[in-house]
């Protein structure tokens, strides 16, 4: 009996969960949007919906709410070790806005979701990174997520 079924629609399912909780943690970062009420708007509004003839792909829900529900608990450990990363004179208010969510969003994966691989948190946010920055900022992300991963997986 073969399996026709292959894991590629959880690892794309997972890979929306990831570019939309970057997305709403941009959200609640510039809006100052409570969790709870931002969670509810991406799974009415967001997730898996039609807008503007633009179909969003599934997303693992349960995934996705971890991910933003996690960096929120978080944040502050998150943003310690991250600037622990940065070069001198660097810290995370001076990143880019969406390059910080993206950041804590993978160091999030790495600290807490030992069940992912972390060659596969660092090449979903490379690729995350590429959907809205040059190479030049993906190498940043895979450099420090890199960096991270060597320090909360060693």
């Amino acid at each position: 009996m073969s399996n026709s079924q292959s894991p590629a629609p959880k690892s794309q399912a997972r890979s929306v969960a990831r570019l939309a909780a970057v997305q709403a943690l941009y959200q609640q970062h510039m809006e100052k949007t409570a969790l709870a009420r931002l969670l509810d708007e991406f799974h009415q509004h967001r997730l898996g919906r039609e807008i503007e003839d633009a179909q969003y792909a599934d997303a693992e829900v349960d995934f996705f709410d971890d991910l933003v529900s996690g960096v929120d608990a978080r944040r502050e450990e998150i943003d310690e070790l991250l600037e622990s990363k940065l070069a001198d004179g660097w810290t995370v208010k001076r990143l880019d806005k969406t390059m910080l969510q993206i950041l804590r969003s993978g160091t999030f994966e790495l600290l807490a979701r030992a069940d992912v691989t972390k060659k596969t948190v660092i090449t979903e946010y490379v690729d995350v990174a590429h959907a809205f920055f040059d190479s030049k900022e993906a190498k940043f992300v895979n450099g420090v997520l890199d960096s991270v991963a060597r320090t909360v997986r060693a």
